[in-house]
């Protein structure tokens, strides 16, 4: 669905018509889905500034171009980068569309967000845990239900990174339709997916321990805009950018 609001060319029809239920309920979901995938790219390139060259992106997706590793590796060609995602397809497409620099590398694990032991396990294989990881969580915890403890999943993921490593995340609003929202949460249900928006402060709750970087959890739009953005008006999307101390 995600590829398919962005304009991608590879979903599947059962996404096509998943999403234009979405869009008849919100009509605004495509920008809404840029204004989520461009703030990826400041947030990647702002951690890549930072001195950061490995990452870590949990819940990739189908790949739709610029992928995170084409961003850092855009300013350090050197850069690492390890990839994960619970759908089998997405692993085909990942196999055959991620492709990193010569002088860089990427890595792709088909693993779930609850298993948060064994993508750090896996990431250790290929990154140096003991230098700084960007972690990009990026749309991912709407799927991860409460009592699934999303919370203590992000927590596992952060714990093995060292000082300097940051984490880049990006969640639905509760705040801003509550409405619109119960009936998206609705499609997703009957596909056989949970989803979830949350408030501000359960968004926020995500970086307890970390250094927020300014301006702290806000609007997708509202993060270090730029003149290449796509999308202005705000979106229903929270987002922000920690660092561990």
């Amino acid at each position: 669905m995600y590829d398919w609001f962005l304009g991608g060319k590879d979903h599947y029809p059962v996404d096509a018509e998943a999403a234009g239920a979405v869009l008849g309920i919100f009509p605004g979901a495509r920008d809404t889905a840029w204004a989520n995938r461009e703030f990826m790219h400041r947030a990647a390139r702002y951690v890549a500034r930072q001195g950061v060259d490995q990452f870590l992106d949990v819940g990739t997706g189908i790949p739709t171009e610029p992928n995170l590793h084409q961003v850092v590796q855009a300013v350090e060609p050197r850069a690492r980068v390890v990839y994960a995602d619970n759908d089998p397809i997405v692993l085909r497409h990942a196999e055959a569309l991620l492709r990193g620099t010569p002088e860089g590398r990427t890595a792709y694990l088909h693993a779930d967000v609850r298993e948060p032991e064994r993508i750090v396990e896996y990431a250790r294989e290929h990154l140096d845990l003991s230098r700084p990881v960007g972690l990009s969580l990026i749309a991912l915890l709407p799927f991860v239900p409460d009592e699934q403890d999303p919370y203590g999943v992000v927590r596992t993921l952060l714990d093995p990174l060292p000082s300097g490593s940051h984490l880049a995340l990006s969640h639905g609003g509760a705040e801003f339709d509550p409405e619109v929202w119960a009936r998206i949460e609705a499609v997703y249900r009957s596909g056989g997916a949970t989803v979830r928006a949350r408030s501000h402060a359960e968004v926020t709750r995500f970086f307890e321990g970390l250094e927020l970087c300014e301006p702290g959890v806000v609007a997708a739009t509202d993060w270090h805009p730029g003149p290449q953005m796509r999308v202005r008006e705000v979106q229903p999307v929270y987002v922000g950018v920690a660092r561990k101390p």
